[in-house]
């Protein structure tokens, strides 16, 4: 099982900025894809942003330009880089990562998703 916990959420003025971490660990070596998702208040769960092994990134269209998403493979944590922040991107904020099964030595599909248990981001206008 991968575990992930985030941090660095808060409030913040509009206009401000945000940089969120999400770490990884327990069977990291079968992590693939990374990426975040939001929740808003009274909202459904969004896809905000996610990036490959390899460093291809995918952004949802209201964040880009403002947001940032990086991974670091040897430290097994990603980032969010949050620019020029809105009120409208106040929510609940989740790392996720798909990861194979480890067995014995190997990687084996399918992959799963796994969660963080979210960190608050609140932009005050």
């Amino acid at each position: 099982q991968v575990q992930l916990v985030e941090s660095g959420g808060g409030l913040v003025q509009a206009g401000g900025s945000l940089r969120l971490s999400c770490a990884a660990s327990r069977n990291t070596r079968c992590i693939s894809t990374m990426g975040w998702y939001r929740q808003p208040p009274g909202k459904e769960r969004e896809l905000v942003a996610k990036i490959s092994t390899g460093g291809t990134t995918t952004y949802a269209d209201s964040v880009k330009g403002r947001f940032t998403i990086s991974r670091d493979n040897a430290k097994n944590t990603e980032y969010l880089q949050m620019n020029s922040l809105k009120p409208e991107d106040t929510a609940v904020y989740y790392c996720y990562a798909d990861a194979e099964r480890p067995v014995q030595g190997m990687c084996v599909m399918p992959a799963r998703a796994y969660w963080g248990r979210g960190t608050l981001v609140t932009v005050s206008s």
